[in-house]
């Protein structure tokens, strides 16, 4: 082989061994590449997984339902959240809560309101007066239950917590007053109803738990809060009001037709006063069970058994209405026995009327005297004071 036939043969070797490299590291950077692009098609996968909405909790439709139904939603407040914990339920639970002795025997406080308006007086409410009445409760450790879970004994509160009752009674225009604007209605915020729902959106664990004792027919706006015009109120309005309350779970209760001293009238007059409330709270919310009747004035007709139960039968149409009450508000005569104690009385549930600073020396003395309904937070048992908790 000629010196020119070994160059070009060692130049044909050299640029061989060369190509083949180059397409050896061309084919480890094309594995590379593809390498590279599968990571990055995995990682944009994990992160739009990890970016979806967490599942929606059981109660999140009620709660979209609550707020479109013009109750404000439930949020945090810094000042009501300050030296709290949140319990079960989401409650929160404050260190004097926690310190609580369980005592289901104790008793209850039915607070009793009628006007909410600009001045105290025997059967009314200052404004800011009922403002700190909320307060006042809610940091004694108090949250909301309704007349009907006292009779289901369904006061599910966390250990430490008690119920108390709110009862709001004749259905007046302060209680619960509309504000047209552009043709849509708004809650007054000064109205009874107004300033409960202000509170509850910066405590969410006060639950809409009131009790409304409402007048379908009686004199100066005490119709279903508010008929004729008295204080802006019109009368196409007042089944609206009605079919609010309950929605939003307050609970409805009769209190006659136009809040007759049930003593000076005879056992005809008396059921057809009963009935006639009963059947017009049926006309705004058709169906609904009312279970718990207030004696206006706290007094008793004098067939005491009519106020639970009796017959109407409308001259008219010859239709009968019929009704029972489990529960019988009495007026006054302080905090009501718990449904746990044996001498409970469902038709005659005490209440404490709010006049002046009654309320507050009330629960006050509760507390000192270790009389006071506290919840040990388990729906099994009745805890006794200084005794072993029994089955419930």
């Amino acid at each position: 082989m000629t010196p020119r036939m070994l160059i070009a043969s060692a130049l044909f070797s050299t640029t061989s061994r060369f190509i083949s490299i180059f397409l050896m590291h061309r084919q480890s950077m094309v594995n590379q590449l593809k390498a590279a692009a599968l990571v990055l098609i995995i990682s944009a996968c994990a992160t739009k997984a990890d970016s979806k909405p967490a599942p929606a909790s059981p109660n999140a439709a009620s709660s979209a339902a609550v707020s479109s139904g013009n109750t404000p939603s439930a949020s945090t407040d810094a000042n009501s959240a300050q030296n709290t914990s949140t319990g079960p339920g989401g409650f929160h639970l404050s260190a004097e809560d926690s310190k609580r002795v369980p005592n289901e025997l104790g008793h209850i406080p039915v607070l009793e309101y009628h006007l909410i308006v600009d001045k105290d007086a025997t059967y009314s409410r200052d404004r800011d007066h009922f403002k700190r009445d909320l307060e006042f409760v809610y940091n004694k450790g108090y949250r909301p239950v309704t007349i009907s879970q006292i009779l289901d004994r369904k006061i599910n509160l966390p250990r430490g917590l008690s119920p108390v009752v709110f009862v709001f009674d004749d259905a007046s225009p302060s209680q619960f007053r509309y504000i047209e604007k552009n043709g849509q209605l708004e809650i007054d915020p000064t109205s009874g109803v107004g300033i409960w729902l202000a509170f509850r959106k910066t405590h969410p664990d006060w639950a809409n738990a009131a009790v409304f004792c409402m007048l379908p027919g009686a004199a100066a706006g005490h119709n279903f809060f508010g008929n004729r015009g008295i204080e802006g109120q019109k009368d196409e309005w007042r089944f609206k009001k009605v079919q609010f309350l309950h929605d939003q779970g307050f609970e409805l209760c009769n209190h006659t037709l136009w809040h007759a001293q049930l003593n000076k009238y005879s056992d005809a007059v008396v059921q057809e006063q009963i009935a006639r409330g009963q059947l017009a709270i049926d006309s705004a919310v058709p169906g609904f069970k009312v279970r718990t009747f207030a004696l206006p004035l706290g007094v008793w007709p004098k067939n005491r058994a009519l106020a639970k139960s009796g017959s109407w039968t409308d001259p008219k149409t010859h239709q009968v209405t019929r009704y029972n009450n489990e529960a019988i508000l009495e007026v006054s005569g302080g905090p009501t026995r718990s449904p746990y104690d044996p001498a409970f009385n469902p038709l005659s549930i005490t209440r404490i009327e709010m006049i002046g600073n009654q309320a507050e020396q009330i629960l006050n003395n509760m507390d000192k005297n270790g009389t006071r309904y506290v919840s040990d937070g388990d729906p099994s048992k009745v805890a006794k004071p200084s005794a072993a908790p029994t089955d419930k």
